[in-house]
């Protein structure tokens, strides 16, 4: 995912790690930023980052804790770009500036930009939070003063959902770079926080990251383990469980992943109710059929679309290959495949689908074999180029994405996915350890499909075992939902998607009245209709705290999203503002501000700093783009002495041809 050419920056400041640049010096991409800040700014100001997660049944309350300090002479506002969980429902904001605590109040977007830049130029302590995807947030803090050390305080909570009895909690730390391209490209977004500072790879982030785990589950927890760190764990077979992460700088270059079983088969289905002062809710999962295999399979079409860009390039693309291989590799004979490539343009391995014989399947080895990592990444294009190809009305199509996620057009790739779909399925597998889970799982759903996540070599075999599977036979098509004698409105989802994997269906929404009745999901299986009712009043007992409020909220602000098309719909745009003030949700339209009434810095001077982002573990530097365009001086001097020793061996060339 190159963004520029960079050569004389890579080659000439080999230190290149931090620093601070003005806001209209920036690129539009991720940049490695020159070092060595003005005399005086901390141009790192974030120190730690401490998480505290509690499960309780299925739903996380989490909480998060980030430390500011200005080590420095000068005062600064500190900014943060860092990335949050798609199911994030993020309910509050404190700020603590030493002994007194503000609390955030939730505003229109807008609104509270302008309330953070009054108290900014005031010389009072702000900060300002605000969503620029459902998975990357932005912090600001204002007047950070020589000395001062500020707390933010973040709480947020989201459903843990098993999958094939796996209940897996994910905590994203780093945000991977975006390719932005040309202002003249679909691909190009004009958003300033894509253009993030990042470290230089091996770097090790000087903020320490810690976490905090407690599980509390009705039956005794089994297989605790995390793919992706090292977590100290109390004995399993216990029904409360505590984990943890002790802080340290080199955990926060990867997702945090946990996974647990719980005894036995039990699955959490049920109904959870709350009756509030005005409105009532309910979160419903319905325990799905058991999986059985379809003795009639039908001839399939699968169209791999693999991500060959530069971020991709090392560990990502060989994890890739890896996949593919096994994708590629079990094909039935009576299977058609074809493969795409694509980076800045793309290829294919055919003009039209093949049939999957051994000569064809070996051919497809040896393409996926030559592929390397290099280059933008023009996403919109291999999705187009995907979707127009032809196919047999008698075959079942899948299209199989392969990527990072590293765009910054995960809107438009949903979209174009749903408006030109057709009967086909869409199937994401993010690779690498800090993937885009928001477009990796927006495809999916855009795509009636599932998404996976391959955090390393060793799980490619796995995941593409665990997709061959799925997509075998669906676990349960055809869904409805019904409600008897149970007065249930604004249901979300609307439409429950064909599932494909073994986990509970998800239903949330509002009841009028006593709880009483029951919830019916009724669809196909392998082996014929299926029926399941939950008897709503014998669930009466168990009782949430008000956060299905907030869950419900989210997940219908997450479907208006959805609905969106390229052009913003104003009646979307105008439920999610409403929904995000009335139940206090960080959205795309509404943001946190806290404002200290106590003005600190009273001539309101202050420098900008922008903390920067490690890579992603396993991302090479191929996926940053350019450094700012104004350079310190001293880089500056160097760039223009290597131009000027290009220009002279350029022109000592063309002497020496003219002399010939």
């Amino acid at each position: 995912m190159m963004r520029g050419i960079w050569i004389f920056a890579t080659l000439l400041a080999p230190g290149l790690v931090h620093g601070q640049v003005e806001e209209g010096e920036r690129t539009l991409s991720p940049y490695f930023v020159v070092s060595g800040a003005a005399p005086g700014v901390d141009a790192l100001p974030l120190k730690s980052t401490q998480v505290e997660v509690k499960v309780a049944g299925v739903i996380a309350d989490v909480r998060v804790t980030q430390r500011y300090r200005n080590d420095g002479t000068t005062p600064i506002e500190a900014r943060y770009v860092f990335p949050a969980s798609t199911r994030a429902a993020v309910t509050a904001m404190t700020m603590r500036v030493g002994k007194r605590v503000v609390a955030a109040q939730i505003r229109e977007k807008h609104a509270a930009r302008r309330e953070y830049e009054g108290a900014k130029r005031e010389g009072r302590s702000a900060s300002l939070l605000e969503q620029q995807r459902p998975n990357v947030f932005q912090m600001s803090i204002a007047n950070v003063l020589p000395g001062d050390e500020i707390a933010v305080d973040l709480r947020y909570a989201e459903t843990i959902v098993p999958t094939d009895g796996i209940y897996r909690f994910v905590y994203p730390t780093v945000v991977g770079p975006r390719y932005n391209g040309p202002p003249a490209q679909e691909s190009h977004r004009a958003e300033r926080w894509i253009a993030q500072p990042t470290l230089r790879a091996g770097v090790a982030p000087q903020a320490v990251f810690g976490m905090n785990i407690e599980i509390d589950s009705p039956v005794p927890v089994q297989e605790l383990r995390s793919p992706s760190h090292r977590l100290d764990v109390s004995s399993a077979g216990e029904k409360t469980l505590r984990a943890t992460l002790l802080p340290a700088a080199e955990h926060a270059d990867r997702d945090v992943v946990l996974e647990y079983r719980l005894a036995g088969r039990e699955l959490a289905s049920g109904v959870l109710l709350h009756e509030g002062p005005q409105e009532n809710f309910f979160l419903a999962l319905i325990e799905p059929p058991a999986r059985v295999p379809d003795a009639a399979i039908v001839p399939r079409d699968y169209v791999f679309v693999l991500d060959v860009s530069g971020s991709m390039h090392g560990f990502p693309i060989e994890t890739a290959k890896t996949l593919l291989r096994g994708l590629v590799g079990t094909l039935r004979p009576t299977d058609t495949f074809n493969i795409i490539p694509f980076a800045g343009g793309l290829s294919k391995l055919a003009a039209h689908s093949l049939p999957a014989t051994r000569e064809n399947v070996d051919a497809a080895v040896r393409f996926i074999d030559a592929q390397r990592g290099s280059g933008s990444t023009e996403l919109l294009a291999a999705l187009r180029a995907a979707l127009a190809m032809p196919s047999e009305p008698e075959r079942a199509r899948s299209f199989v994405v392969i990527t990072d996620g590293y765009v910054s057009i995960e809107k438009a790739a949903m979209d174009l996915v749903r408006t030109n779909l057709g009967t086909a399925n869409v199937f994401a597998f993010g690779i690498g350890s800090s993937v885009n889970r928001h477009l990796i799982e927006g495809l999916a759903r855009a795509g009636r499909g599932e998404s996976f996540v391959v955090l390393n070599p060793q799980q490619a075999a796995v995941e593409a075992d665990r997709f061959r599977r799925y997509i075998e036979a669906p676990v349960l098509t055809r869904i409805r939902v019904d409600f008897r004698g149970f007065d249930a409105y604004d249901v979300d989802p609307p439409q429950v998607p064909d599932l494909f994997v073994q986990r509970p269906l998800v239903v949330t929404g509002k009841y009028r009245g006593a709880p009483s009745g029951s919830i019916e999901v009724s669809g196909i299986t392998a082996r014929g209709a299926y029926h399941r009712a939950i008897d709503v009043v014998s669930d009466r007992g168990r009782r949430s705290a008000p956060v299905l409020a907030t869950l419900w909220a989210r997940s219908r602000i997450a479907t208006l999203g959805d609905d969106q098309k390229l052009v913003n719909d104003a009646a979307a745009t105008q439920e999610i503002t409403a929904l995000g003030l009335k139940y206090s949700l960080l959205t795309d339209y509404t943001s946190f501000v806290a404002v200290d009434r106590v003005v600190r810095n009273a001539d309101g001077e202050l420098t900008s700093v922008d903390q920067p982002q490690p890579l992603p573990a396993g991302v090479s530097e191929l996926a940053v783009g350019p450094v700012p365009s104004t350079p310190e001086p001293e880089f500056l001097s160097m760039t223009l002495a290597a131009g000027a020793l290009l220009w002279w061996l350029r022109r000592r060339g063309q002497e020496d041809r003219d002399a010939r």
